[in-house]
């Protein structure tokens, strides 16, 4: 079988428990993170090879946090053990006409402090068929920059595909500096898969999108495919928020030839949503390592999504079979 390899910061998750405000009572639930490690998580429970290269610090944190990681069958061995301290963040869930809320703790962690020349590309991407990539790393400084596009130019340059979910996140970048869309179009230009509405592509060519619907999102998918010549599938979803725990989600697939869209699907009594959009992305790819088209590649990240509402946590955990199970439609208790 061929491997996958992510890049990017695993961390921690901490929540007050249930929907309770940030140290209401004096406790907090505590989940590995990372938008990244997601992805590799839920494609490693659906059975693919997974390896992940990050680096936390030689503590307890840092080790517990690969060895959950391992124990969903991701290979670790590309994460190092060094620096100070953990990137931590702050999700506090919303609650009825509540938004949930979000506060970062990561500067100075120690893969924001990993120097450019510690990653070995060359060896990490020995045997791997497609690097995947996020827009949250080179928020996070100009060295976390760095690396993801020395990784993604050796990608290139070994000819492994490389996919990219934008994961704009203002906060970060507001403390950063720097301009985003110079930083994030070159690491885009060396995708052939973009996770990303067309508000990120509006981001990186700087310009809007008129219209509505389906009409702008293939406007914007098409000026992407003219403006990165590697690029061939964007995969998006549009989410409708109707209240804090119903949504409204819908998934589509672009590629240079047409679309395939979904149907609007509602999500009611939702969880957490925290991690939908790294699930949609494991859905994706799952099916298309698997073969599948671009309609079951929509629909299989938009199934995947959906399900990760039901789950507290970051990381989507999901089976084959659980995929199955919501695919066909049912509902009723599993005897």
């Amino acid at each position: 079988m061929t491997k996958l390899l992510c890049f990017g910061e695993i961390m921690l998750r901490l929540s007050p428990p249930g929907r309770e405000l940030l140290l209401q009572t004096p406790a907090l639930d505590v989940w590995v993170a990372g938008a990244e490690a997601n992805v590799a998580t839920q494609l490693a429970r659906l059975g693919h090879r997974v390896s992940f290269a990050s680096r936390v610090p030689d503590n307890d944190l840092g080790r517990a946090a690969i060895a959950t990681l391992r124990g969903h069958g991701v290979d670790t061995r590309g994460i190092q053990l060094s620096g100070e301290r953990m990137g931590l963040y702050f999700v506090t869930s919303g609650a009825g006409l509540r938004a949930t809320d979000v506060i970062y703790d990561r500067a100075g962690s120690a893969f924001a402090e990993t120097p450019v020349a510690a990653w070995k590309w060359d060896t990490l991407l020995a045997g791997v068929d497609r690097l995947h990539l996020s827009g949250i790393t080179p928020a996070l400084g100009t060295a976390s920059a760095a690396a993801a596009l020395a990784a993604a130019e050796t990608a290139t340059g070994a000819g492994v595909p490389v996919s990219f979910d934008g994961n704009y996140r203002e906060k970060l970048w507001a403390r950063r500096g720097g301009d985003p869309r110079a930083i994030l179009t070159g690491l885009v230009s060396h995708a052939d898969l973009l996770f990303g509405n067309y508000r990120d592509i509006a981001l990186l060519l700087g310009r809007d999108f008129r219209g509505e619907g389906e009409a702008r999102r293939r406007d914007a998918a098409e000026a992407a495919f003219d403006a990165f010549p590697r690029l061939r599938v964007i995969a998006s979803t549009a989410r409708t928020v109707e209240q804090v725990d119903r949504h409204r989600l819908s998934a589509r697939v672009d590629t240079r030839e047409g679309a395939a869209q979904t149907e609007e699907i509602a999500v009611a009594g939702i969880v957490d949503r925290i991690g939908g959009g790294d699930a949609f992305a494991a859905g994706v790819l799952h099916a298309q390592r698997n073969g599948g088209d671009p309609q079951a590649m929509a629909r299989t990240g938009l199934a995947l999504a959906a399900l990760k509402h039901s789950l507290p946590g970051d990381a989507s955990l999901f089976r084959q079979a659980d995929l199955d199970a919501y695919l066909a439609g049912g509902l009723d208790v599993r005897r």
